[in-house]
């Protein structure tokens, strides 16, 4: 089963998913035809639309291969569902530099097409009608859990799963974007959206099955990230509360603490050393109460390093009654094709249980 499907621009009343130059990523079909289609166009014009993880990574790639490139979504900033607007408004003058064009604030309304049926022109909704020699379309995604509606228990709009990633039918196990999981850190179910859940609760997942007894809770510190041109950001926990920013924003590394009741919930950080990465992941498991904002913007990343450094991760820790147990992050490389392991691990732990249930 795949675990996802991409939102469709039919959903949204707009035709022309057959045409040959018209891309969606959904999977490595998806990604090889992706290729093949920006071969074909060198030196042309690519449309991508939407401003999240997909846009913007596909962006990237595209102007490193010589296209054109204009963005289109309609938030008043890139990752906008992450990224506070100073944030964004850093990765937006980068990609700028680098060539790529963004159009906020609008949507995609029709195609033009030619007698072969491809796309030569995207129609926004503000009027504006921008040249394409290809389009990319990153608008979103929706967990595919059709084949278990009615008989599985659903929660955030996924799979509901315990902390062994079983289902309400215990031989079923749901891994990734897909499922809803306890997040311990945070008290509370969670469905998470990105290659560094899936790869770790599909090992998860396996470890459950082949040695239940001796498997945990899963135990996830939330954890996003992307690298692109020469940027390299991290992103740990949740990003709600009050937020202190910190660093050069001029510069090339700068980052940000989310506060919310009185405690770190969330740590983001561009341009870290492996060493400053963990410092911010250790931070945010701790959840510190934080008494002055000020304070801790004038300390920036030292505060995190100077924590890590009390609080190593290896060792358990008394958080004033949060019993997390701290363990250090591992850092997987970044592919899209981790994705599509997870998905496959879902599937032998989905025909395992069953096998098992015969036996």
């Amino acid at each position: 089963m795949c675990p996802l499907q991409a939102l469709k621009l039919e959903e949204f009343g707009v035709n022309g998913l057959d045409a040959d130059n018209l891309c969606y990523l959904r999977d490595l079909a998806d990604a090889d035809r992706l290729v093949d289609v920006m071969k074909s166009c060198t030196g042309g014009n690519a449309i991508v639309i939407g401003g999240g993880y997909i846009g913007m990574e596909c962006a990237a790639s595209l102007v490193i291969n010589k296209l054109n490139v204009a963005m289109v979504f309609p938030e008043a900033h890139c990752m906008a569902r992450l990224f506070t607007p100073k944030i964004s408004s850093y990765y937006e003058d980068f990609y700028k530099a680098k060539g790529v064009k963004f159009i906020k604030g609008t949507m995609l309304s029709s195609f033009d097409f030619n007698s072969d049926g491809k796309v030569t022109a995207v129609n926004l909704r503000d009027g504006n009608k921008l040249p394409a020699d290809m389009v990319v379309v990153g608008i979103g995604i929706r967990p595919n859990t059709s084949l278990f509606e009615g008989q599985l228990t659903m929660d955030k709009g996924g799979i509901k799963v315990n902390g062994k990633m079983q289902s309400s039918n215990s031989s079923v196990y749901a891994v990734g974007d897909v499922a809803a999981f306890p997040v311990k850190i945070f008290g509370e179910t969670r469905r998470l959206e990105h290659v560094d859940s899936a790869r770790k609760s599909a090992r998860h997942a396996v470890a459950a099955i082949m040695e239940s007894d001796k498997t945990g809770e899963f135990n996830y510190l939330p954890f996003f990230y992307s690298r692109v041109f020469t940027l390299s950001w991290q992103f740990y926990g949740e990003n709600v509360g009050d937020v202190v920013h910190f660093g050069d924003f001029s510069g090339n590394s700068f980052g940000a603490y989310w506060i919310n009741k009185g405690h770190l919930v969330g740590s983001f950080l561009e341009g870290g050393t492996k060493e400053q990465y963990e410092a911010i992941a250790q931070a945010t498991r701790l959840k510190p109460a934080i008494e002055e904002s000020a304070e801790l913007e004038r300390q920036g990343l030292g505060f995190a390093l100077t924590l890590s450094q009390k609080f190593p991760a290896s060792q358990p820790l008394d958080s004033g009654g949060s019993g997390l147990l701290i363990e250090k992050p591992v850092y997987a490389l970044h592919a899209t094709a981790g994705v599509i392991m997870a998905a496959s691990i879902a599937v032998f732990a989905y025909w395992y249980g069953r096998k098992r249930r015969r036996w």
